[in-house]
């Protein structure tokens, strides 16, 4: 996370179709007013950011900066929690991850592994741009279901988890 002198907002938890919340500009006045140093800016959500311009344009980047920072606001981090949760999916809960991927790769897994794959990468490349160095994001949610469960996790799950990724050719 980029160190700013104050205090910063994830963004996402805020986004709606209301005013102040359904803009860059908006959010932007709303967070300063609040007395945010930093936001993390959410990639899905399209009037906050153009990933694919961004990943692209150091021009579209400085131009993103320079209207953030008129507010008196620093970008902290990009995010990619819901497009990286994709790069690796359980199948249990296939369907349900569906709804966070594009219709072009829905009911596609290995094209829905491709795409995630490629966001999260432009990810990395828009924060390269804006000079961030530091990235948000999930690594996939194979094992989320292993986190904190009840009973308790054998021994070796995790490990069997990512063997058992690595045997289906995820690509890297």
């Amino acid at each position: 996370m980029k160190t700013i002198k104050g205090p910063a907002v994830f963004l996402a938890q805020f986004v709606d179709e209301k005013a102040p919340f359904n803009s860059l500009d908006g959010i932007c006045k709303w967070a300063s007013d609040l007395g945010y140093k930093g936001i993390q800016i959410p990639t899905w959500v399209d009037f906050l950011i153009d990933l694919d311009k961004a990943a692209e344009s150091q021009t579209y980047c400085d131009e993103l900066k320079g209207k953030i920072n008129s507010y008196g606001l620093e970008i902290t981090e990009l995010s990619t929690h819901l497009q990286g949760q994709l790069v690796a999916v359980n199948p249990a809960y296939d369907l349900m991850f569906d709804n966070f991927a594009p219709d072009k790769v829905k009911n596609n897994p290995k094209a829905r592994t491709e795409w995630a794959i490629d966001v999260v990468k432009k990810g990395a490349t828009a924060s390269r741009r804006l000079g961030l160095n530091a990235h948000a994001t999930f690594s996939g949610s194979l094992l989320w279901h292993t986190a904190h469960p009840w009973p308790q996790r054998p021994a070796g799950l995790v490990e069997m988890g990512f063997e058992e990724l690595a045997k289906d050719g995820c690509p890297s």
